[in-house]
């Protein structure tokens, strides 16, 4: 991929609006600030290897890796994980060694934490977080891999990783913004791309709603449905996020989901009905939007994080019913998919036309960055709850 297609229009890094809580609870591991209770929860050996897991182009003495050590049940807390200092594994032949430089969280981590059934196993207790990493080459007994290139890979929160090439891809070492490979070009960058085009069919002139409208997937759904010529209509929560929507992304009105007059305020940003609402969310939003649904409406469905912490079947009223009795009265066509399905055929295609966007200025994509592995914990929790504004990464090392 070209500089210029990946570079252009990317937003300054951002410090990270998690919290003060949760940031006081896992800002232990960096300097003198230790906080006693996740101290107790994550291993102690952790503070001695900070300096040295941060030392930039060697390898250091351990390798700090976060493991699952309990499933949730409800909201995530740090308790359900623990930070362990092993020793750099060695790469054998055919392989090479990968240091992270940044980890990318995404809400599809909750999901594999439960233990159920789902489109992925689940992850084992004990097992490293899983995530998507640009890696650096740090040892190589690889003939295709030098020491010094960059790599897309899935080293999931831990320092070092070994791997035999298979899963990973090159990144061009001159890229300015290689972390556009975890956002805009990567997995949610793709989701958006498939959803609106494959599963929402935009047509100039209809109505697009999405919610979490400033998230790595939101952000590019309303983009791209601009760029087909629809009314994009955000769902955000917060005035800055609704703001930097309409401001910087061209979306033609945002609205604040924590406002009490949320829904009246949805219906009169869509005078002429709703004709795709892009689902990531579920909850109180879909709610709102299913009466303003008009007939023939889409929903591409990608996921549903309102209910992400949910253990069991909720009490109250079932209404189940009465969503169902709209779509078929509607003849609404809800599709929910899986991005993986559609990487052999439609990837190629998403690259060549998100990479013109970006060079051509149409598409933009903020992130918000978090310094320090040891805060991963603290940032997915914060993403469970929509505290991130943009692409959520955490930088591991300096590049």
């Amino acid at each position: 991929m070209s500089e210029a297609a990946v570079g252009i229009k990317s937003e300054s890094k951002m410090e990270s609006e998690t919290d003060s809580e949760v940031d006081s609870q896992l800002n232990s591991l960096v300097d003198s600030q230790v906080d006693s209770k996740v101290e107790a929860n994550l291993d102690s050996q952790a503070e001695a290897s900070e300096t040295a897991g941060e030392t930039a182009g060697e390898p250091a003495p351990v390798n700090r890796r976060i493991v699952l050590v309990q499933r949730p049940h409800g909201a995530p807390s740090e308790l359900d994980f623990k930070l362990l200092s092993e020793p750099v594994p060695e790469a054998g032949e055919g392989e090479v060694l990968l240091r992270t430089l940044t980890l990318s969280l995404d809400p599809y981590m909750r999901g594999r934490m439960n233990e159920s059934t789902s489109y992925a196993p689940s992850l084992a207790l004990g097992a490293t977080m899983l995530g998507a990493t640009i890696s650096r080459v740090v040892a190589s007994r690889h003939a295709d891999f030098a020491v010094g290139e960059r790599v897309l890979a899935h080293a999931g929160w831990q320092d070092y990783v070994v791997s035999d090439g298979s899963d990973l891809g090159k990144l061009p070492a001159d890229l300015t913004h290689p972390t556009h490979a975890l956002g805009i070009l990567g997995m949610p960058g793709f989701t958006a791309y498939v959803g609106v085009l494959d599963y929402g069919q935009p047509r100039a002139g209809e109505t697009l709603v999405v919610a979490a409208a400033t998230g790595a997937v939101g952000s590019a759904v309303g983009q791209i449905a601009k760029l087909k010529g629809c009314r994009v209509v955000g769902v955000a929560g917060g005035d800055d996020k609704c703001q930097y929507a309409v401001d910087e992304l061209g979306f033609d009105a945002c609205i604040n989901h924590y406002n009490d007059d949320f829904a009246t305020a949805l219906a009169a940003a869509c005078p002429n009905g709703i004709d795709i609402y892009f689902e990531s969310v579920g909850g109180a939003v879909l709610d709102a939007v299913v009466p303003l649904l008009n007939v023939g409406a889409r929903v591409p469905l990608c996921g549903l994080i309102a209910y992400a912490n949910e253990t069991a079947a909720t009490g109250g009223v079932d209404r189940s019913p009465q969503l169902l009795r709209a779509f078929l009265i509607k003849r609404v066509r809800l599709q929910g998919f899986i991005i993986s399905d559609h990487y052999g055929t439609r990837f190629d295609a998403f690259q060549t036309d998100m990479r013109a966007w970006l060079a051509q200025g149409q598409v933009k994509a903020r992130e918000d960055i978090i310094i320090g592995l040891q805060h991963a914990p603290g940032a997915l929790m914060g993403l469970l709850r929509g505290d991130n504004f943009g692409k959520l990464l955490v930088q591991v090392a300096e590049a």
